[in-house]
């Protein structure tokens, strides 16, 4: 069966919801909201230029959840989807996930955001299939730690690679859909590489390369 795997951020929905997590926190007065706001913005920053220290940024994102009761913050996350997610959900995503699933392809998001973060937002969108940065849980409770291999940069290649065989599926005629330069290493592996609403450095390789570019927005 083919693949047709998703981006999330600033792809399949309009904004970056790791991002928009951290402006979340501090609103809701969950974190010290002139500190954490400054070093979310700056970890943004990283990320658009590619410099981002994904292991750093993946402790800071996860220190808010850090022994919260998963009631707790799963709570946080309703109103999250609430009152942030949904206003930038994309009608025209939703039609592109349609058609794909009305060719028979198999579904699968893969992002850089955590798991905490973005499962929900994927179970939305109508898609199980979800391969995102994990946070270590000891006891039903965040440490703040991250586990495993990040899936960020060449990072989604490795999970890409070690979800496909243990789903024994195959990258053969895999279409992916990013906005992001960081996603170049996935995009690069793929039969149809598209770029959605992409970044500068990103459309600048997609012209050159002759890979299609499309908005969703």
């Amino acid at each position: 069966m083919t693949l047709a795997i998703f981006d999330l951020d600033n792809t399949l929905i309009g904004g970056d919801s790791d991002n928009l997590w951290g402006q979340f926190v501090c609103d809701r007065g969950f974190v010290d909201a002139e500190d954490f706001a400054a070093r979310n913005d700056q970890f943004y920053r990283d990320y658009q230029a590619g410099t981002l220290d994904i292991d750093a940024y993946l402790r800071f994102a996860l220190s808010p959840l850090v022994g919260q009761p998963r009631e707790v913050i799963d709570g946080w996350h309703r109103d999250f989807m609430t009152t942030v997610i949904e206003p930038i959900l994309l009608p025209a995503a939703a039609q592109l996930i349609d058609q794909h699933r009305r060719d028979g392809h198999h579904l699968l998001i893969i992002t850089a955001t955590n798991e905490f973060i973005t499962r929900p937002i994927a179970l939305r969108l109508g898609i199980t299939d979800l391969i995102a940065c994990e946070g270590e849980i000891i006891d039903g409770r965040y440490t703040g730690e991250p586990r495993g291999t990040p899936s960020y940069a060449y990072g989604k290649v490795t999970r890409l690679q070690a979800w496909l065989a243990e789903h024994n599926k195959s990258i053969d005629g895999a279409w992916f859909y990013s906005d992001s330069h960081n996603d170049l290493p996935l995009l690069e592996r793929v039969s149809h590489p598209i770029a959605v609403d992409p970044d500068d450095k990103l459309r600048a390789q997609a012209e050159q390369r002759g890979w299609e570019i499309m908005s969703l927005r």
